[in-house]
């Protein structure tokens, strides 16, 4: 599998999506998208949404610890072997994506080259 999503990761995406629903009008049916968009210091950066849609032509879709991750078909190839996980620390909170095949990273971590 190209893409894995840690049990912590999958437990928050849970949690967003059960709050969002009880606080109003939210789809029935959301993706978490996961996808590669031009931009920062070094050329690249991982981004992550909720996503009602999804494109059978353009999207491959995963299941994952319960979660559904929708990747379109471009970003994918530069996501193989990537990992997303959820920190909750004292230093750090939040989501991160690990990616074994970019070659570099700028010094905040949040861009990445090929």
């Amino acid at each position: 599998m190209p893409i894995t999503i840690s049990e912590k990761a999958a437990s928050e995406v849970k949690r967003i999506v059960s709050e969002q629903k009880q606080n109003g009008d939210f789809p029935a049916k959301v993706f978490l998208r996961l996808r590669v968009v031009g931009g920062g210091c070094s050329g690249f950066q991982h981004k992550l949404d909720l996503d009602e849609n999804m494109n059978d032509k353009l999207d491959e879709v995963f299941e994952m610890q319960g979660v559904p991750v929708v990747v379109d078909k471009r970003s994918l190839m530069y996501l193989s072997e990537a990992n997303v996980d959820f920190h909750d620390d004292l230093n750090k909170r939040g989501f991160s994506i690990t990616n074994p095949t970019a070659k570099t990273t700028c010094g905040c971590g949040s861009s990445f080259s090929m």
